[in-house]
């Protein structure tokens, strides 16, 4: 039995996820609590948001994210990618600065209009 906090929502159900019984979860309010338990063990995903450096632009750094979740075990190589860019302004909100990263059909875009 594995124990998570669900994160889909403010409400932060305390699930419980039994493994041995086809991942049933157990403490969600709803049928989100339950998708994420059981995503959670069998396959993790995350939207990842930093920074990345601009040239030649004060302040120096361009908050970006993931345009959706990435598989978790690629987070560390998704960051190595992001700390090697350097872009150039102009960039718009919603700029695609990295497509596909990691052959996963997820894209780095920018969140912020420079």
């Amino acid at each position: 039995m594995t124990h998570l906090i669900c994160i889909t929502c403010p409400k932060g159900c305390h699930l419980s996820v039994d493994e041995a019984n086809e991942y049933t979860v157990t403490g969600n309010a709803c049928p989100r609590g339950a998708a994420y338990g059981k995503n959670e063990l069998l396959h993790p995903v995350r939207v990842v948001t930093s920074t990345v450096r601009v040239d030649g632009y004060t302040p120096p750094r361009l908050p970006v994210k993931t345009d959706r979740p990435l598989p978790k075990e690629k987070m560390f190589d998704c960051m190595a990618l992001i700390n090697s860019l350097t872009v150039q302004p102009p960039v718009q909100t919603g700029q695609i600065l990295a497509a596909n990263i990691l052959g996963t059909d997820v894209n780095l875009v920018a969140a912020k209009t420079i």
